[in-house]
């Protein structure tokens, strides 16, 4: 009977291995392209719903503000985005991607696309459903 170790019962490392794993493998792919998985992130999310601001990328990317004005101000600084006074408010800056950024966008997925896919390669359809159940039901575990 094999021993058990202390760290045997920590689900916890080993979902946040499995999430620097992937991360780590997304980083690698998106330097060919100049951005980072938090650039990347900021340019998916602006191409689907044009005119966030800054703390609405913030949350929904799952960074600090302070992170989020960094990488928006790299991604202006590139050309990729361009941010513009709200037509609603006028302390709020709204966040758009250029047709560069689109572009550029456009390959990056591909590649980060290619990561995910080779991750769900790994598992059989009925195994990723389940996979996708167990993560949704630790999330809405530790959220209650």
């Amino acid at each position: 009977m094999p021993v058990m170790s202390a760290m045997d019962d920590r689900l916890g490392l080993v979902i946040k291995r499995a999430e620097q794993a992937l991360i780590a493998r997304k980083t690698a792919v998106l330097r060919e392209f100049g951005l980072t998985v938090p650039q990347y992130a900021a340019l998916l999310l602006l191409s689907a719903n044009d005119g966030m601001s800054a703390a609405q990328l913030a949350r929904e990317s799952l960074v600090t503000p302070q992170t989020m004005a960094t990488v928006l101000t790299n991604l202006e600084a590139k050309g990729l985005i361009a941010r513009d006074p709200s037509p609603l408010h006028q302390k709020v800056v709204v966040n758009r991607v250029t047709p560069a950024g689109a572009a550029l966008l456009e390959k990056a997925d591909a590649a980060a696309l290619r990561v995910e896919r080779s991750l769900a390669a790994a598992y059989t359809g009925t195994e990723r459903e389940q996979l996708a159940a167990l993560l949704e039901r630790a999330i809405t575990t530790l959220q209650s």
